[in-house]
């Protein structure tokens, strides 16, 4: 394969990174909430923006990578990351950590009003509105120090703040995702997005470790201290930033350019057996991953007593096996058919949870399992759940079928996150079973593990149009595994 071959193929698994669930974000132990070109206009034919003059084009979509990377600064300081240490700077309980990191998932019911919003008023105009209010919302937050509220006042302030960014980063990301399409032509889309997906990846990496250096220096043992509002305030300044810069992008498809949503299309994906398949995994992956994902970060902060630091270092180093890997599944999805990949990611992603039962706050090593797995399983995983239901929705009424998919996830991964958080104020902080010290969090990253290893069987009863898609883990192994290994393990089940 000559090196031109193999840049191309990088890239597009780039680009499908890119399409798929986003890459982690600090102290998150799974991928994020949207997909940057979910909603898009199906790759069958070009969109309104191949019309575009070519050099217009070209500076709109420079300018798209370097708000993509100040966007990723805006994360850094208001990400996970942060909003969990403002978690436990103002005491919030397990329930209500889990309430709060769940609120981008549950924001996910304002997909369809978001679309709406988006035909009715255009892509550029309502992502511009939304995605600056999401980001400079957090203002308050930057001066609550001073504001001189009561504790219990400022507590809701931050669940307040936390929520409202999120429903209108939903609205705000729904726009972008149908102004993407129409402006990146299909020709050019692969290169753009791998180049973008790249640079935003090495911005996000930067600026999370910038973020957790002037955490671990300036945040005090108790209290809110002066290194969380700083970051609020730089999230402010991102956001208008990144406004800036989305203004002096165009909009090949203004108000009125696009064919108006009906809302009887919206019921649709419910009707289709092959979607409701689709839905029935959706529901119960989110739920098992939900139960104990909010509290990964809780956990490394207060009982592995890892620094913002080295948090943000182990989610640099999952994204980067992340990376590495997708060309490799990539070739596996095109092989196979996606649905053997989602199920064997599925189950291996089924044992990450009772990883985390191993590392305590002096020995941190088995999380080294942690990053090859979880890089390389959600990195397959994150393609396989973009592809699949690419096949099983028809082009007409499709983005009703995303928007389904994404809104029917969003709500039983906030529902699961919940919960987890109420399991686990019900249980003592510390507890000894078996000879053995364990906390109330380690429960919860049990019953994720065998959750997800149920709802990985889902999958078998997802058909793959135009694949032959596996109905065991006997045909899942004969499918992803080299031929002469799948003989020799045919040999030996014979004995």
């Amino acid at each position: 394969m000559t090196r031109a071959a193999l840049r191309r193929q990088f890239l597009r698994s780039f680009a499908s990174l890119a399409t798929a669930v986003p890459l982690f974000r600090p102290g998150s132990s799974l991928p994020g909430s949207s997909a940057p070109l979910l909603g898009a206009p199906p790759a069958d034919g070009p969109g309104p923006g191949a019309q575009t003059t070519h050099g217009r084009l070209r500076r709109t979509l420079g300018v798209s990578v370097v708000e993509g990377m100040f966007s990723e600064v805006f994360t850094a300081c208001a990400g996970a990351t942060a909003l969990t240490a403002w978690a436990i700077a103002l005491k919030l309980g397990p329930f209500l950590v889990g309430v709060m990191t769940a609120l981008p998932f549950f924001a996910q019911f304002v997909q369809f009003p978001a679309a709406w919003l988006t035909g009715l008023f255009g892509h550029r105009r309502v992502a511009l509105t939304a995605v600056c209010l999401s980001r400079v919302v957090m203002f308050p937050l930057a001066v609550l120090p001073w504001l001189g509220l009561p504790f219990e006042s400022q507590q809701r302030l931050l669940l307040m703040v936390a929520g409202v960014s999120a429903a209108l980063s939903v609205v705000g990301n729904n726009a972008w995702v149908a102004w993407m399409g129409e402006l990146v032509p299909r020709a050019v889309r692969g290169r753009f997005f791998g180049r973008r997906t790249a640079l935003t990846t090495l911005a996000g990496t930067l600026a999370s470790l910038g973020a957790g250096l002037l955490m671990d220096r300036l945040r005090p043992a108790t209290g809110v201290g002066v290194a969380l509002p700083l970051l609020a305030l730089g999230a402010c300044v991102m956001g208008i930033v990144t406004t800036l810069l989305m203004a002096t992008q165009h909009d090949p498809a203004p108000p009125g350019t696009t064919p108006p949503l009906e809302l009887k299309g919206a019921l649709v994906p419910f009707k289709d057996d092959n979607a409701r398949r689709v839905l029935t995994y959706q529901v119960a992956w989110n739920a098992a991953v939900g139960v104990s994902a909010p509290f990964f970060a809780l956990h490394s902060l207060q009982n592995l007593k890892m620094t913002f630091v080295i948090m943000a270092l182990h989610a640099a180093a999952v994204a980067g096996v992340r990376i590495l890997a997708a060309p490799l599944w990539g070739r596996a999805i095109d092989r196979c058919g996606a649905q053997p990949v989602l199920m064997a990611c599925s189950l291996g992603i089924g044992v990450i949870p009772a990883l985390w039962l191993l590392p305590s706050a002096g020995t941190l090593w088995p999380l080294l399992f942690d990053i090859l797995l979880a890089g390389a399983l959600w990195s397959g995983h994150g393609l396989a759940i973009f592809e699949l239901p690419l096949a099983v929705a028809p082009r007409k009424n499709r983005p009703f079928y995303l928007a389904a998919f994404a809104t029917a996830g969003g709500l039983a991964y906030a529902a699961a996150a919940a919960l987890g958080g109420a399991i686990a104020a019900a249980l003592p902080a510390n507890f000894t079973l078996g000879g053995h010290a364990w906390v109330n969090l380690h429960v919860l990253f049990v019953l994720s593990s065998a959750a997800r290893l149920g709802a990985a069987m889902l999958v078998v009863r997802i058909p793959e149009p135009g694949a032959r898609p596996v109905r065991s883990v006997g045909a899942l192994l004969e499918r992803l595994l080299p031929r002469p290994i799948a003989a020799q393990s045919n040999i030996l089940g014979k004995r």
